[in-house]
């Protein structure tokens, strides 16, 4: 397997269009998964990862010109909550994933967030356990963080399995 060097940087405007197929790509392995193949099946609308672009809060990932991954956030108070995280699957097994959490983190240590947080399958092995070994906790007090709350009851409106989803978060203290 070619091993290509990667990089990353903030997503500029015209990275927006190329987004969506890279999450539809990448939805596609829960296809795969008794109970959840819908979950893939949709993706970022491209006018709101703009505004997310245009407020710094979009990472971006490369090999070579090719835009492969993406990471969007957003700020809440004083966490940082990751929306969306892809990566190609052509890519994929190549540490970019990992690579833009780490950037995330980094970046949200040094502009002084407390923790960053998202929600995900828990036992989807790219989800709930690759965050998990990058050093995020499940939330199991979800009444200390109805935000969280919140955000899985709209993911359970929207169709997905509420047993197997969780809010995770990582301390940055």
């Amino acid at each position: 397997m070619n091993r290509q060097e990667w990089s990353l940087r903030l997503a500029r405007p015209e990275d927006a269009e190329l987004m969506p197929a890279i999450e539809a790509a990448a939805g596609k392995k829960f296809l795969q998964i008794d109970g959840i193949g819908s979950a893939g099946s949709h993706t970022m609308p491209v006018d709101r990862l703009q505004r997310y672009i245009r407020k710094g809060h979009c990472l971006v990932s490369f090999v070579d010109e090719r835009l492969v991954g993406f990471l969007v956030n957003e700020p809440f108070s004083r966490e940082l909550h990751i929306w969306e995280m892809d990566v190609d699957p052509d890519y994929q097994g190549r540490g970019i994933g990992a690579g833009l959490i780490r950037a995330c983190q980094i970046d949200a240590r040094n502009s002084g967030y407390s923790a960053i947080t998202l929600t995900t399958f828990r036992d989807v092995p790219w989800n709930g356990p690759f965050y998990a070994r990058l050093g995020f906790e499940e939330v199991t007090a979800l009444d200390a963080h109805p935000r969280l709350a919140g955000e899985l009851a709209l993911e359970a409106d929207h169709g997905l399995p509420v047993e197997r989803r969780c809010a995770m978060i990582h301390f940055l203290n």
